[in-house]
């Protein structure tokens, strides 16, 4: 089968398109054979191995994971022996880790949802781990209330177009920061106001927020403070970084350290596979409560371009690699 693999660290150039077999289906595995994956930072930080902090997971000196690609949508090949969710021909979507960007790749049952019915293939992969890090960071860590004012830094990102819809869904007043060419876009899928971070620094105005949810940018915790109710709460999940040691971990770290001081909350989002976010994010989509924005598609052959292209930090929602 085709695969792209790397053999060692590096910018996109070391992505290769190969033949590699096609994997083994243990006991309780699905093998996909898949038909759309979408590119996310995650990719790209396990194919520079970069920040170092990561090279545990990502291998010390090559890595661990030949084949990149997160997350997949697909239809089902063949089950093990324990599997019961699932059914040969089945179509499929979720946050597999790696092994995506491959004409078939073999994960557990678990991680694995059955693909909203209204969406297309490409629809379906730019889902499972940008619209569950919006989910749980919206929800779970943000804690968002009906009618609480949300802003949301990097809104018009892959996890920052989830992220405003599923805000405005459970019923927040959304703000979303973003550049110029993209406040059309953050006001159509529901924001009630955007800020264009060229021309106005949201933590040096008046307006203040319940929730501030950082996704993009260089904003310290302290600044972010400023923008912040007495009672409120930040959440980072990224933002960026030049640091090839800790990366944006040095930002969290900071955040950490001064949380417990403050009479605002800090806290760091670290997303967690679920199959029930999965499914509710499929339920919300059939609902039209929130839908997928895709930037570009490229095919499976492209795969370092669309990499390179996410390493810009200028995609409009999700980049999806058609297999």
């Amino acid at each position: 089968m085709k695969a792209v693999t790397q053999e060692e660290f590096g910018s996109p150039d070391v992505l290769q398109l190969t033949d590699v077999d096609r994997p083994a289906v243990e006991d309780d595995e699905v093998l996909v054979r898949v038909r759309a994956a979408s590119a996310n930072p995650w990719d790209w930080h396990f194919m520079r191995g970069l920040p170092y902090v990561a090279r545990p997971q990502a291998g010390w000196r090559r890595p661990k994971n030949r084949v990149l690609g997160s997350d997949i949508a697909g239809e089902v090949e063949a089950v093990g022996k324990s599997v019961t969710r699932f059914r040969v021909g089945d179509r499929v979507f979720g946050f597999v880790g790696h092994g995506g960007f491959a004409e078939f790749t073999s994960v557990p049952e678990e991680v694995l949802g059955l693909m909203p019915a209204d969406l297309d293939f490409e629809q379906a992969a730019t889902v499972p781990l940008a619209a569950m890090t919006a989910l749980q960071g919206i929800r779970d860590v943000g804690g968002v209330q009906p009618g609480e004012k949300v802003l949301i830094v990097g809104a018009s990102g892959g996890v920052g177009t989830f992220a405003v819809q599923i805000a405005k869904w459970i019923g927040a007043h959304v703000t979303g920061v973003c550049s110029t060419r993209n406040l059309g876009l953050v006001k159509s899928i529901g924001a009630d106001a955007a800020i264009d971070y060229t021309q106005e620094d949201f933590t040096e105005g008046s307006e203040r927020y319940d929730v501030i949810f950082q996704l993009a940018g260089t904003a310290s915790a302290s600044d972010c403070r400023r923008a912040l109710t007495p009672k409120g709460r930040l959440v980072l999940s990224s933002g960026d970084s030049k640091g090839r040691y800790i990366g944006p971990m040095g930002r969290v770290i900071r955040a950490m350290l001064l949380s417990p001081f403050v009479g605002q909350s800090l806290r760091t989002l670290s997303v967690k596979r679920s199959r029930d976010d999965l499914q509710l994010l499929g339920e919300l989509i059939e609902s039209g409560a929130i839908a997928p924005v895709i930037d570009k598609t490229y095919p499976l052959s492209e795969a370092p371009e669309a990499i390179r292209y996410i390493e810009t930090g200028r995609a409009r929602g999700k980049v999806v690699i058609a297999v």
